[in-house]
């Protein structure tokens, strides 16, 4: 039998190493496309798949005291469930005017809802306040 010129353990050094590149190549790209969709606050239709988990991004204004709710009517929940929300550090809301807050969705089955969301100081009292907002969502679930 003929020798490359390659020990044998040097050829188990490069497939490993090649392995190990390829392993890493799959998870960036499943990660990639498996990251939960963002919306912002103009992505009035949302359409996503049963099981997936979204974000809606608003402008954060933690400064003011306003804060985001999910505003009634509430979206169905057979259709649609909140799954919590985040601030992202250093993150920018689309306005570039202040920070971005992700308020995080699952879609539970198929289905279509309505999803409205406030942003308020004291959402409780229910009456209109100087400074809110309200969003409105039609989410398609298939």
């Amino acid at each position: 039998m003929e020798s490359s010129g390659i020990s044998r353990g040097a050829r188990a050094l490069v497939i490993g190493v090649a392995i190990a590149a390829l392993v890493v190549a799959v998870h960036s790209v499943v990660s990639q496309l498996s990251a939960p969709k963002v919306f912002d606050a103009d992505d009035t239709e949302i359409a996503v798949e049963a099981g997936d988990r979204f974000s809606v991004r608003v402008e954060d204004d933690p400064a003011g005291r306003y804060h985001w709710i999910i505003a009634p009517p509430r979206p169905d929940p057979g259709v649609l469930a909140a799954a919590g929300a985040r601030e992202v550090p250093g993150g920018a809301a689309p306005s570039g005017s202040g920070p971005a807050r992700y308020l995080d969705f699952e879609a539970v089955r198929a289905g279509r809802t309505d999803l409205r969301l406030l942003r308020c100081r004291s959402c409780a009292t229910g009456a209109e306040e100087p400074g809110a907002r309200t969003l409105n969502f039609r989410v398609t679930v298939g």
